[in-house]
């Protein structure tokens, strides 16, 4: 049963530029312009009117575009809930200019030893992130560590929540890696097991209908789960509606500041209804996709996934704009 026929979330790519070099994305290898604030604006309208909950400003490395508070300042007034995810390495030099703008600021660490995650990154950043964390806390900031759970480091998951999450009550997000385009890796039933003893620890996000969907092999196109298209919406630095995912993006479509419209227009919808249904959807899970599928449509996953989506929302103090 569908509970949300509107999307609720916006994947705003403010930029496909960054700073890293991470093995398991290869969005930095992409050419890129910035967003303007103007577009901006009147696509915060549009994103208004057609329901949308919580904005995610990503890239690419957000920090990387230089009006970025400006465009969160915007978000805000319009009473969005804002999100975003960083490497670490500009927020030193940005995080006055970012206070109070940010209702889920993510801090990117996959391992609690220095050389292996900055190896996975291809940038030297473990310092940079150890140090966000000191200045996001010092200005009243409540940081996410974002730990990417692959087959090589869920060993490291303990270290970084015993010596990092829990002494500075922050919240650890364990997002199992995905796997697109030969880019990324898949989890065995070995490590999906491991990672399910997390899913209740105090402190920790994990949402268990990632697994599950994992366990049972992803979106079945004859039966998807996918709601990408119809749950976000996905705007391109080049300020393009890009159907039916980021990921796939098989369709861009010029915004020409009509968002609303275009959204609801008879083509768009029909691109909409394929959603989770193309051939190449078949086995698909990817995190911020199906986290907003999880949210519009009552099944299985619906309910595995609500407890930790509460928790979450509880702690950060959005649940009130969300629910």
């Amino acid at each position: 049963m569908r509970l949300i026929s509107h999307p609720v979330l916006c994947n705003y790519y403010v930029t496909y530029r960054c700073n890293a070099k991470c093995h398991f994305c290869d969005i930095w290898e992409k050419p890129s312009p910035y967003i303007t604030l103007k577009e901006a604006d009147q696509n915060f309208k549009d994103l208004k009117r057609l329901g949308v909950k919580v904005i995610d400003f990503t890239g690419g490395e957000p920090l990387l575009h230089q009006q970025l508070h400006e465009l969160l300042l915007l978000a805000k007034k319009r009473g969005f809930i804002t999100t975003v995810t960083t490497n670490g390495l500009l927020y030193p030099k940005r995080a006055k200019q970012l206070k109070g703008l940010i209702d889920m600021l993510h801090f990117s660490l996959d391992s609690f030893d220095k050389e292996v995650h900055d190896k996975g990154r291809g940038v030297q950043c473990y310092d940079k992130v150890l140090e966000s964390i000191k200045i996001a806390l010092s200005l009243g900031e409540k940081p996410d560590i974002l730990f990417t759970a692959m087959d090589n480091n869920i060993s490291e998951i303990q270290q970084i929540y015993q010596q990092i999450t829990l002494p500075n009550k922050l919240v650890l997000i364990i997002n199992p890696i995905f796997e697109y385009d030969n880019i990324g890796s898949s989890l065995g039933s070995q490590e999906i097991n491991h990672l399910k003893k997390w899913k209740n620890k105090k402190y920790v996000f994990l949402n268990d209908a990632f697994l599950a969907l994992r366990e049972d092999g992803g979106n079945h196109i004859d039966h998807p789960i996918c709601k990408a298209a119809s749950s976000s919406i996905v705007i391109s630095p080049k300020n393009e509606l890009t159907l039916p995912c980021y990921h796939l993006g098989k369709d861009k479509f010029p915004i020409n500041n009509q968002l609303f419209e275009l959204y609801q227009s008879k083509k768009i919808q029909a691109i909409v209804q394929q959603e989770g249904k193309l051939p190449e959807c078949e086995g698909c899970a990817i995190n911020c996709y199906m986290q907003p599928s999880f949210g519009v449509e009552i099944n299985k996953y619906f309910w595995k996934s609500l407890p930790s989506t509460i928790k979450y929302n509880w702690w950060k103090g959005t649940w009130k704009n969300v629910f």
